[in-house]
């Protein structure tokens, strides 16, 4: 007589989680295995925060911020150092965008495909890791910020939430990038693709200059920017100048504009990404 085993339904939800955390901690062992990737990714941010601060910082006024006793070049080092944090964890998504198309192009999605797992996984993994190497990142950036004389002054629980919005935002921008990688034919071309775009992002925003110093129309257009909003939330958090800010409402809530829009990019990426990655592995 033979035994029948009894089966038992997958969770959606409950197997897109458990199998994304085992794709993240194979790619987080990966990351181990090539430290290359992290020192370079720890270098360049570090080299952007000694050229604003010693060859830039004392050209760039930041209106209404600071004390009297301080100097342009002090204000201008606690203003810059939140905005480095906000480009860095944006270019997370360069890397999202490479990591997927190299999956796509080395047969790895093929060995995932043969395993049972849910289609979700893959990408809940990878952007998650991503995610997660941005912790290391912001540490070391944090220790050359206090080398160069940034300081934090809004109290311990604000600087605690200031890096969780800014992990969060490295978890959104990883779902961008994961879907601009599913895309692209070759890794070449994924990593022209996943920085063409951040460059533009990260730039027309208040990370490096205040926005009064833009221009009337491009200062709407860095308003509501989640890149200007989530490096002001850093700045009012850690107690940094944020200097004089439009009349805009993200502007004036920024902690709360975040989320939203967060929230937002994470469930329009996500769900963009999932249905690409499902068509693109059925065939």
């Amino acid at each position: 007589m033979t035994s029948v085993i009894p089966t038992r339904k997958r969770p959606l939800l409950g197997w897109n989680i458990t199998d994304g955390a085992a794709v993240s901690r194979y790619d987080l062992v990966q990351t181990l295995r090539v430290p290359e990737l992290m020192f370079f990714s720890i270098v360049q941010p570090i080299m952007f925060v000694l050229l604003f601060a010693y060859v830039f910082g004392g050209a760039i006024p930041i209106p209404g911020a600071g004390e009297p006793s301080e100097s342009s070049s002090e204000i201008y080092r606690n203003y810059l150092m939140p905005g480095i944090f906000g480009q860095t964890v944006a270019f997370a998504a360069a890397a999202s965008t490479v990591g997927m198309a190299e999956a796509m192009s080395t047969g790895l999605i093929d060995r995932f495909r043969s395993l049972p797992m849910a289609n979700g996984a893959v990408l809940i993994g990878r952007t998650f890791a991503d995610a997660t190497r941005q912790i290391l990142v912001l540490a070391v950036l944090s220790l050359t910020g206090l080398l160069v004389g940034w300081r934090i002054t809004g109290g311990f629980w604000n600087a605690v939430l200031a890096y969780l919005l800014l992990l969060l935002f490295a978890y959104t921008v990883s779902w961008i990038g994961a879907s601009i990688g599913l895309v692209m034919p070759n890794v070449e071309t994924a990593s022209t693709a996943g920085l063409v775009w951040l460059f533009p992002v990260t730039f027309i925003s208040n990370a490096f200059v205040p926005l009064s110093s833009l221009p009337t129309f491009l200062q709407a257009v860095a308003a509501f920017n989640p890149v200007s909003t989530v490096v002001l939330s850093a700045r009012e958090l850690f107690g940094n100048p944020t200097g004089i800010q439009p009349d805009y409402w993200p502007l004036q809530n920024p902690i709360l504009y975040t989320i939203i829009s967060c929230a937002v990019l994470i469930a329009v990426f996500s769900t963009i990404s999932i249905r690409k990655y499902s068509k693109t592995t059925s065939r």
